[in-house]
């Protein structure tokens, strides 16, 4: 049995953020997709960081007792960002959903964003083989 790959199951349509994107709009981008992250990539196109919606919270508490909005995403997102390659195994990538708390992984080829792996779309996957 051939096991599937990432690329077949994860997302390739998501947001796409800078590092001096306002954080503000990043985080209107973040509510306006739907999405719970995305990746922040620099000058060159390879991945800089990883902005959450978590991210934005003490932004928009400031915003919301002050009434202005202050930073950019370089401000707020983590630097240190683990990924996965479009070629990596699901059971791979579902064993480091158990590894890491996170809900979503960035998706990357040669250092380039390509697409983004959430926790529950490994699950729906895994239920759909089994």
């Amino acid at each position: 049995m051939t096991m599937e790959r990432i690329a077949s199951v994860m997302r390739k349509d998501f947001p796409l953020l800078t590092p001096e994107t306002p954080i503000r709009r990043a985080a209107a981008l973040l509510v306006e997709a739907r999405a719970s992250a995305a990746p922040v990539v620099g000058d060159d196109n390879g991945l800089a960081g990883f902005l959450t919606q978590k991210d934005c919270f003490r932004s928009a508490l400031h915003a919301s007792y002050y009434r202005e909005w202050t930073g950019k995403v370089a401000d707020h997102m983590s630097c240190e960002v683990i990924g996965v390659d479009p070629d990596d195994e699901l059971i791979m990538v579902a064993e480091m959903f158990l590894s890491f708390p996170h809900r979503v992984f960035p998706v990357c080829d040669r250092g380039r964003v390509v697409g983004l792996i959430y926790r529950s779309d490994v699950l729906t996957e895994l239920l759909r083989l089994g």
